[in-house]
């Protein structure tokens, strides 16, 4: 039998050259419908040398594909000229399509790749976002993860004193304001945006001369910092894309803080602290359990021991007699790895996946494109017939992946079925910056544990607790509102922003 050491160094090497697929359990439809969605991946650098700014925002991008995979975009500054580029797709199937790409080679550049939501795939919201001036140049440039929940009241008021809006995006918000305040210096500008807006932000950006990134009041939304020498930096959402570009991680961009260069002391980072008292950590506490790569390391966690020790405590909370442990690839596989190592009940990979597949085939009917997850992932059949198996799954949204789990399960000649979730129940929508079903469509909202094991036809079932994550997290300093009702900031309207 394999050690699980070296389960775990052939499960964190794969995504050296591999895109991240969370939960490749679920159909395309299901990514869409029962999972919760990250918005986006941010990436900027800054050089006061040229760089091949084409490759490394290629190589960060791809390192953030799993935070967003509907569309992706660059904006690179070039000799006090900005560039942008932006288009619907995978980063590497966007980028192999620019036929010039010394276009986009200078000292700066920011990226952003996306996940949509339904019915808001147009190009106009694409990211970056650009303002220009009246000679038709570009004249700034921001990229943005997270959710602002006053975005309606400032449109409006921004429309009264005659902006006009391009998109459907309160990333579009946070530009305008910027332009507005220009006259302010950039830091001014950016200063009186924070004072404006609500909500959850962390944005990288870029002037004809000057890189700047901010983050919002309870850090919610994750921003590093690293360096690939003295005078170039880069700004990520997660520690992988540093790595992806041979820079040094430096530290997390904190809450309320802004960073920005200046055109007369070139290759120089500066640092301004909104209002330390405002300021404190309340960062996603999801990100551990299901959004962040888990080699990256966020707010000095590594993501994958949170992951293990989640496996290793849910086993302390609910021990169970069993003669298998598997996880869901990709994101349940660390928890399953730690429930082994805790109970003493052999980890196996048995579900094994198809390095070569990408996005799901374009198929027209439920029964076919149910049919491609067997082609991304399939069952050893001979490894669970007559076993007890306990299978670990990071979180259950609507429950109909989990179900047909369960099915393929019991079809392949299991005996006992054990299911761990390895989040606490999901019973509310995200506000800040993730795309989660409404309150109604959650099942843990509108069921007992009781109830949801019986419809999940499970021997038993168990959530981790809200109390066990914040002990493996080390703290109650982070935002909890899925599993909770309470967020850090008010929610805002509980409407479309500009429908």
């Amino acid at each position: 039998m394999k050690s699980l050491d070296i389960h775990k160094s052939e499960y964190l090497k794969q995504f050296e050259n591999q895109t991240y697929g969370r939960n490749l359990f679920r159909t395309q439809e299901e990514e869409r419908l029962d999972a919760p969605n990250e918005e986006c991946g941010i990436f900027g650098l800054y050089s006061d040398n040229d760089l091949d700014t084409f490759s490394l925002s290629q190589f960060g991008l791809f390192a953030l594909q799993h935070r967003g995979q509907e569309a992706c975009g660059i904006s690179v500054l070039k000799d006090g000229k900005i560039t942008n580029m932006k288009d619907e797709g995978l980063v590497l199937d966007v980028y192999k399509d620019i036929k010039e790409p010394e276009t986009f080679m200078g000292n700066s550049a920011i990226g952003h790749t996306r996940y949509t939501t339904a019915g808001d795939k147009k190009k106009y919201n694409f990211q970056p976002f650009f303002a220009k001036n009246e000679y038709d140049q570009i004249i700034l440039s921001i990229a943005h993860n997270g959710n602002l929940t006053n975005a309606k009241e400032l449109k409006a008021e921004l429309e009264a004193e005659g902006v006009v809006f391009r998109a459907t995006s309160d990333s579009e918000v946070i530009l305008r304001l910027i332009q507005k305040n220009l006259d302010l210096g950039l830091r001014g500008a950016i200063k009186a945006t924070m004072e404006k807006i609500e909500g959850a932000y962390s944005v990288v950006g870029m002037t004809r001369n000057k890189f700047f990134a901010f983050r919002d009041f309870n850090g919610i939304r994750p921003l590093v910092l690293g360096a690939i020498d003295e005078r170039s930096y880069v700004v990520a959402s997660e520690s992988v894309a540093l790595d992806a570009v041979g820079a040094q991680y430096v530290r997390n961009i904190l809450p309320g803080e802004i960073i920005y260069t200046n055109e007369n002391e070139p290759g120089k980072l500066h640092s301004y602290m909104m209002d330390e008292k405002k300021g404190k950590q309340r960062i996603c506490s999801f990100e551990y359990i299901y959004f962040a790569r888990p080699d990256s390391t966020l707010e000095n966690i590594n993501v994958y021991e949170i992951r293990e020790k989640s496996g290793e405590k849910i086993w302390e909370q609910a021990p169970v007699e069993a003669d298998l442990v598997i996880g869901v690839p990709d994101s349940g596989v660390p928890a399953a790895i730690g429930f082994s190592k805790a109970s003493g009940i052999p980890f196996r990979p048995v579900l094994i996946k198809n390095r070569y597949i990408g996005r799901s085939f374009i198929v027209p009917t439920q029964e076919m494109r149910e049919r491609v997850v067997n082609l991304k992932l399939n069952p050893i059949i001979s490894e669970m017939k007559d076993k007890r198996v306990v299978i670990i799954d990071d979180s259950i949204v609507r429950g109909t992946t989990s179900k047909r789990l369960v099915k393929i399960l019991k079809d392949a000649g299991v005996k006992e079925i054990h299911f761990r979730s390895v989040s606490p129940p999901i019973i509310a929508p995200c506000y800040l910056g993730i795309d989660t079903p409404s309150k109604d469509d959650l099942i843990s909202a509108n069921m007992t544990t009781e109830e949801l094991k019986n419809y999940l036809g499970v021997d038993s079932l168990e959530f981790l607790s809200i109390d066990n994550l914040k002990e493996i997290l080390g703290s109650s300093n982070h935002c909890f509102g899925c599993f909770t009702e309470e967020y850090p900031v008010g929610k805002g309207e509980e409407i479309e922003l500009f429908n």
